[in-house]
């Protein structure tokens, strides 16, 4: 495993902190290793949900490392299996990813905390796409932070570079909730510990059906989704006995993914 990963499992939760003193940059050697790590979260079965956050208090990542940049790396290089930062591009990712958002996310960091399903913050967050100050296009944050945010908000972040600090993020729905810093990670495992007791089959039909319908027309959208593989998964599945079960028997289900 890359020196700038942190890793921990338990409980069927993965821990991943980014540690890069001193802005938890991304470097092709990192992203490849984050693009590995979660690709054998995804495939592990006894993994239910990844947090990812960023070492020290001052940066969750400044994203693409201009510095390995002006030494020679190539500002279009293989970025591993699940493109840059290992999320915006891995397939069949069908768990909760949640961030924490312990400080900066800028630029190709933003676009990370993007691929995640639910955005915790600190008070001290801050949000930006610079790229228009150093010549480059932030490709994934044009696709996914007008699909997030308002689309006015979106484009003016874009086209002035400007930073957006956490108590607007979540007046516009950037991330879910702001959080003191002292109480960002226990946040993140507070709702990790959740959705790891939840129902595995649901959250990847869930999360199939987002992706696979966003931009097509409600009632397409519904007939792909009965379709989809994931969805038929659940219908045919024990936990969807067991759910009935522990319904009619008041009691907590036992869900086992299958």
């Amino acid at each position: 495993m890359n020196n700038s990963l942190k890793v921990t499992r338990s409980d069927g939760i993965l821990e991943v902190i980014l540690d890069r003193p001193k802005a938890n940059a991304i470097d092709t050697a990192t992203s490849q290793a984050m693009g590995r790590l979660f690709a054998e979260f995804r495939d592990d079965p006894a993994m239910r949900v990844a947090i990812i956050t960023g070492g020290g208090s001052r940066f969750f990542s400044a994203g693409w490392d201009l510095k390995a940049a002006s030494e020679g790396e190539s500002a279009n290089p293989d970025w591993g299996i699940g493109g840059f930062g290992g999320l915006q591009a891995l397939p069949g990712l069908n768990k909760p990813i949640i961030a924490a958002i312990n400080g900066m996310a800028v630029g190709g960091g933003l676009e990370l905390a993007l691929c995640a399903d639910i955005i915790v913050a600190s008070e001290s967050a801050r949000f930006a796409l610079p790229e228009i100050n150093v010549g480059v296009t932030a490709e994934s944050g044009t696709i996914k932070l007008p699909r997030r945010i308002p689309y006015h908000v979106a484009v003016e972040m874009l086209m002035t570079g400007r930073f957006m600090d956490a108590s607007e993020a979540c007046r516009w729905g950037l991330v879910n909730r702001v959080v003191p810093a002292s109480q960002i990670m226990d946040t993140a495992r507070a709702i990790a510990r959740d959705l790891a007791s939840g129902p595995p089959l649901i959250f990847a039909a869930i999360k199939d059906i987002l992706r696979q319908t966003e931009g097509v027309p409600e009632q397409d959208a519904l007939r792909l989704a009965l379709a989809l593989h994931s969805v038929q998964r659940v219908f045919d599945s024990d936990d969807v006995k067991e759910g009935a079960r522990a319904f009619a028997e008041k009691r907590k289900p036992n869900w086992k993914g299958r």
